[in-house]
């Protein structure tokens, strides 16, 4: 088979070296418009030629993306990453499930060996670290050693996956996130394989994997299982997207950061509905934005719904791989490359995009986001009246602004018991160590807290966590800078943070703390309580940590709603921490100077921040840094001596890690008192042939759900209780309540995860009355958990679906959404959209996604959940984006009959969903070619 039907394979020579590359230029010179495709397009197109085989790729889909059209079109086209990103709480499920299908095909008497990673992987170990100590100089040293004591079963197992597959790395604990590093390190922008030359592309088994968008490297987040499948071989196919062309013009104003920018944009693509689209960026205003403020953009492209944001390579893209240690030799091959080969960014009016949404830079404002959404854009100026909006409209209180409470606040703290009474007489504690309410008129609940020398106000609206997280921002120089200017400015003026505020500063790789201690910034931070507690995802995963005892008592018994500040990416509900109600991105400036202000009701903008110690006001503007300032110090700290120190040993890991025993061998010894690694279920066994597709009869209603129901709400990632159905599983196998962990720390366990399934403590079912992963059985109304439920259907031998609204399966790219959906026996899921990666996720473990048709809905259709469903058209003739027909017989006997989507968007997805899921699609395949070399 001739391997370059369209005779492009070039050469290009360079420092005397010659490399091969498939050259666009060539198909522009035959007369394909190539100057007129999206840059992102010509990466696929590029992908499909160097993999042509004529049967994974075939010649139908390189001319499909050689004739890519403005609206896109329902057609194929695959693509084969050139590696895989992973993290470990996606990492350690799919690493069982790889280990897995080496059990089953050594089980079928086959070479286990042969299941192995074709593409090469890095595994980073960066969302497990937990806030567990804060505020101190050893809390780093602490946090460390708690997560090792946690999760040693889990990592011995990943250090046995090291040694155990090929082209599988892994980064131990304490490194940094696996997006920064990505960014940092990982990211080579033009790859040279087997002298042959090819953009860098990857699909990672976390949501914010675009972040390397920011510098040109097309990647996406994909669940674990479709990344097990890359990993094994098979190409990821998907529709032909429609690509949007983000204009940008001007350039960000004095004040505003790249944080404002990208939740400024998250709202604005939200709006223009950009889900399962790609975003490609252009105008002169990509050329005031460094790679980390474009990668701060591709980092929350999932919270705006669309698969990338992409920045094409430019001189940006040149000075940041020079500033970040990247080798003068692979600087001038990216560059050779992108230049030669139509990857450079130019001739941008050249090139036709689906819509062009604009953005005029100069227009952005400082801005916050929330209280639970992403794309939920505040304006810093009109932050206060939004939450007073925001109180009353969900918790049903009206706020009158309290008199004197600042001045009662800094008064308490400052109080001498044995000298003169202060300004304004203060109520005061009583029974030392307990919470005191008081009467307020303003509607807002507030509670007295003694706590040690410290007396103080706690109340709606107070800032109970202060995080600086994630890779979104910490990846940031100057927003980074920034916070630790704003600490030092706070220190000059005498003001600190509020003694309620949990403070951390968890950056994504240790650069950032060696620039902070080269700009004498950490003391300054460290002084505010900022210290590092980690290099992880901490609070913006759901690790922030217990609250303080007397502040978590408070919140508890009073109700309180208390709000976290985060420069994360991800503000849902419950995932900060579950007894935080509200829950604002922001930048990390923005973090510091609302931990002094200790409150979200603030104007921020014309109010004191705080009072000093003589009671004289400090404005924000009094503590904000200049420009000039940032980039003064920008320019005497950044090094690329910094990135060569921290990443020539990137993979070595403390001692501990060094120390771990591995267990040996090609096969894992399954134990079968592990309450972290279990072999998972859906291999075992297996047969030879994927059995017929049925229909879906007489099906009952697990959950009926709502919009916007994220991945966190179906697989939360974060801390759950003894009173749980995850809880009473790991007591009854002996597992102490402080030995629980979290959910994704027991992602290689099924029965932990399957029993965390809709266990969100601020999911609502509409079947229940009670708030929280409950559910009616229907049979008999009886209320009860969601996992219990599931239990008695099945020995009913009932299938089960769910009903949800719009946007269904948001956020993470979280594979246990769809496996745990399944392992509860949900046949069927029927709502009115989905965000991209949770459909796919649903299609690969074999749980058919349903969509109903445009203007349908439950409520229009007058279904309630307490129907019998059937489901028919699914064993007939299936074909992608079918419509099948649904029957909903109610109580009293009345059939509701309707059309819808079934959303198996191609024929390669018929065939995962045919054959149980993706996993066993490629096993099947797998044995099949093993059994036809033996014959």
């Amino acid at each position: 088979m001739d391997k370059d039907p369209f005779n492009i394979k070039k050469k290009l020579s360079l420092s005397g070296k010659s490399f091969d590359y498939y050259s666009l230029s060539e198909l522009e010179e035959q007369g394909y418009e190539i100057s007129k495709l999206p840059f992102s397009i010509r990466i696929l197109l590029e992908n499909a030629l160097r993999n042509y085989d004529g049967f994974a790729v075939t010649k139908e889909n390189i001319e499909t993306l050689l004739h890519w059209e403005p609206e896109a079109s329902d057609k194929d086209i695959p693509f084969k990453p050139a590696r895989v990103l992973m993290q470990d709480f996606t990492g350690v499920p799919a690493v069982v499930d790889i280990a897995a299908l080496r059990a089953e095909v050594a089980r079928k008497g086959k070479d286990p060996n042969t299941i192995n990673p074709l593409v090469p992987v890095d595994l980073v170990i960066d969302h497990s670290v937990q806030v567990d100590y804060f505020g101190t100089a050893y809390s780093y040293g602490r946090n460390m050693d708690e997560e090792y004591k946690r999760n040693k079963e889990r990592y011995q197992f990943l250090k046995w996956a090291q040694k155990s597959f090929d082209n599988f790395r892994v980064v131990p604990p304490g490194m940094g996130i696996c997006h920064q590093i990505n960014l940092e390190y990982f990211s080579k922008g033009v790859i040279e394989r087997n002298g042959e030359l090819f953009p860098d592309t990857l699909v990672g088994t976390d949501s914010h994997t675009p972040m390397v968008n920011g510098i040109g490297v097309v990647a996406w987040g994909v669940g674990g299982i479709e990344a097990e499948a890359a990993i094994l071989g098979q190409p990821l196919y998907f529709i032909m997207p429609e690509v949007i062309g983000l204009k940008l013009t001007g350039k960000l104003p004095v004040g505003s950061t790249a944080t404002d920018l990208v939740l400024t944009i998250a709202n604005l693509l939200r709006k223009q509905g950009v889900v399962g689209k790609f975003v490609e960026v252009f105008g002169p205003g990509c050329n005031h934005l460094s790679v980390p403020d474009r990668a701060t953009i591709g980092n929350m492209s999932p919270e705006f719904g669309c698969t990338i944001t992409y920045f094409p390579i430019d001189d940006k893209t040149l000075e940041y791989m020079h500033q970040s240690n990247r080798s003068e030799e692979q600087v001038a091959l990216v560059e050779s490359y992108c230049k030669t080969n139509m990857l450079w960014r130019e001739n941008e009016e050249k090139i036709q995009y689906t819509t062009i949404v604009e953005l005029d830079l100069s227009t952005i404002e400082p801005t916050v986001a929330g209280p639970k959404r992403p794309q939920d854009k505040i304006l810093l100026r009109e932050f206060k009246p939004k939450f007073i909006e925001l109180l009353r409209d969900s918790f049903g209180r009206d706020y009158i602004e309290p008199k004197n409470r600042e001045t009662l606040q800094s008064l308490a703290r400052f109080k001498d018991e044995g000298g003169n009474q202060p300004a304004h007489e203060l109520p005061k504690p009583v029974n030392k160590g307990r919470n005191i309410e008081i009467k307020e008129k303003d509607g807002l609940k507030t509670v007295w807290i003694d706590r040690g020398d410290d007396k103080f106000m706690l109340c709606d609206g107070a800032v109970a966590i202060a995080a600086i997280t994630s890779c979104t921002n910490t990846s940031n120089p100057f927003v980074m800078i920034g916070a630790g200017l704003v600490a030092r400015k706070a220190r000059e003026h005498g003001i600190d943070v509020k003694p309620w505020v949990k403070t951390s500063l968890a950056p994504g790789s240790k650069v950032v703390t060696d620039y902070l201690e080269k700009a004498d910034l950490m003391k300054d931070l460290e002084a505010l309580q900022f210290h590092l507690v980690g290099y992880g995802c901490t609070s913006c995963i759901g690790n922030s940590g217990p609250l303080p005892r007397a502040i978590a008592k408070a919140v508890d018994e009073y109700e309180l709603v208390v709000a976290s500040v985060l420069s994360g990416n991800r503000n849902f509900e419950a995932r900060v921490h579950p007894q935080v109600k509200m829950n604002f991105l922001m930048s990390p400036m923005l973090v510091v100077a609302y931990a002094i202000a200790g409150r979200v009701d603030i104007d921020l903008i014309n109010d004191p921040i705080s009072y000093d110690k003589n009671l004289l006001p400090v404005y924000l503007k009094d503590i904000w840094p200049t420009d000039d300032e940032i980039n003064e110090i920008l320019g005497r700290v950044l090094s690329p001596k910094d990135f060569q120190k921290n990443y020539d040993e990137i993979f070595d890991g403390n001692e501990i890690w060094r120390n771990l025993e591995v267990p040996k061998g090609d096969l894992y010894h399954w134990d079968k008192n592990s309450t972290y690694i279990k072999e998972i279920p859906f291999f075992r066994d297996i047969s030879a042939t994927a059995p017929d597709l049925e229909n879906i009869k007489n099906a009952r209603a697990l959950l009926v759900l709502g919009d916007s129901i994220t991945t966190d709400h179906i697989s939360p990632a974060g801390s759950f209780n003894e009173h749980s159905s995850a809880g009473k599983y790991l007591i009854e196998q002996g597992v102490k309540k402080e030995n629980f962990n979290s959910y994704g720390s027991r992602r290689g366990n099924d029965e932990v995860m399957v029993r965390g399934t809709f266990a969100n403590v601020r999911i609502k079912n509409k079947l229940a009355d009670k708030e929280g992963g409950n559910t009616r059985y229907l049979p008999t109304g009886e209320e009860m958990s969601v996992f219990d439920a599931s239990v008695k259907y099945r020995s009913d031998e009932t299938p089960l679906v769910v009903l949800a609204g719009k946007e269904y399966g948001s956020g993470s790219s979280r594979d246990w959404a769809a496996k745990g959906t399944f392992l509860l026996g949900i046949k069927c899921v029927l709502a009115e959209s989905y965000e991209r990666i949770h459909r796919s996720n649903l299609v690969g473990l074999g749980v058919l996604p349903l969509q109903y048709k445009d203007g349908d809905s439950a409520e229009k259709l007058g279904i309630d959940g307490a129907e019998i469903f059937t489901i028919t058209g699914i064993s007939e003739a299936i074909t992608p984006l079918k419509e099948v027909q649904v029957m909903a017989k109610t109580v009293s006997g009345k059939e509701i009959k309707f059309g819808a989507i079934a959303r198996l968007d191609s024929l390669i997805e018929i065939e995962y969903y045919r054959n149980g899921g993706i996993l066993q699609y490629v096993l099947r395949q797998f044995l099949e070619k093993e059994n036809q070399g033996v014959n």
